[in-house]
């Protein structure tokens, strides 16, 4: 009995902490659990058969996964790894959450739609139609007004207006759209387009885009500056991260890292980024004030990316 409050009062204290970095591992059923302070992987969740697309309630309480192989969202909680899991159509991929954590999105490739989920409750809200073929993410704006929609079978970014529910929009981007991030006042969307090599700026207010910014071999991975002065992109055929400077929309500096580098988070200050790499079962470290990789950490296997609390 005492043995095992010790484990629960460890746990709660280490689910209080931060920050800590999340990596959904694809092959291994698992999320890695890595502490930021020390870059040392300090825990295991059994997260499902194959955890593909996380996300992070905002009190830093509950994770929620797209398990490809059940076929579902899963919210698992940090304390003590006990896991809810709610039914979606096959091959669920991305998972986002509202700024606020009312809202999860996963986008659902075979169903070419975006379900919606009441995260408190885990009701689901609406199951919505995309022009996309295979929806890979569904990203929140951080003012919760849009969610937007990349697509593996696309040349364009769809846009669901949050309070109706429904496809409003699509926005021409190059072949392939990936990864999506916001400014963080939410003016702005960058989007990797994986088969021409290139990010694409948006214009929220006018839902076109305003500039292409050249990337390397199969551009994937978004994540945006705190600040909103820079743009980190990685590279999948190229193993590197390369950094954009919004004022510019120029390429400042390019990082190697591991092999395959996909989906990635930064640290609340903005001061690291953590890079899951699915060929080499790792994430890289980079500092963003020297632009360098600082550190490789060992997760699972085909670690698919990272949120950070």
């Amino acid at each position: 009995m005492k043995s095992s409050l010790i484990l629960l009062l460890a746990l709660a204290n280490a689910a209080q902490a931060a920050p800590f970095a999340y990596v959904p591992n694809e092959k291994s059923g698992t999320v890695s659990v890595i502490d930021t302070a020390t870059d040392q992987v300090v825990r295991q969740i059994a997260a499902g058969k194959r955890p593909r697309g996380i996300a992070i309630d905002p009190s830093g309480q509950r994770l929620y996964l797209s398990d490809a192989a059940s076929s579902a969202l899963l919210t698992v909680a940090i304390s003590d790894g006990a896991i809810r899991s709610m039914p979606l159509g096959k091959s669920p991929e991305g998972v986002g959450i509202s700024a606020d954590g009312r809202y999860v999105a996963v986008a659902v490739e075979e169903s070419n739609s975006v379900t919606l989920f009441d995260a408190r409750t885990g009701a689901e809200l609406a199951d919505i139609k995309v022009q996309g073929e295979n929806p890979e993410h569904a990203v929140f704006s951080p003012d919760g007004r849009y969610l937007l929609v990349s697509a593996e079978n696309a040349e364009q970014v769809d846009v669901i207006d949050v309070a109706l529910r429904r496809q409003t929009g699509a926005i021409a981007v190059g072949l392939r759209p990936r990864g999506i991030g916001f400014a963080p006042d939410s003016s702005r969307a960058y989007v990797a387009c994986e088969l021409v090599n290139t990010v694409y700026v948006i214009d929220l207010a006018t839902q076109r885009a305003l500039a292409t910014i050249p990337a390397g071999k199969n551009a994937n991975g978004i994540a945006v500056h705190p600040s909103g002065k820079q743009v980190f992109v990685s590279n999948g055929t190229d193993g590197t991260v390369m950094v954009i400077d919004t004022a510019s929309n120029t390429v400042g500096a390019t990082i190697a890292v591991g092999k395959r580098p996909w989906n990635m988070a930064l640290t609340p200050d903005g001061a690291k980024l953590y890079v899951a790499n699915g060929r080499s079962n790792s994430v890289s470290v980079i500092d963003t004030a020297s632009a360098r990789k600082v550190a490789d950490i060992a997760v699972g296997e085909l670690p698919w990316g990272v949120v950070i609390h």
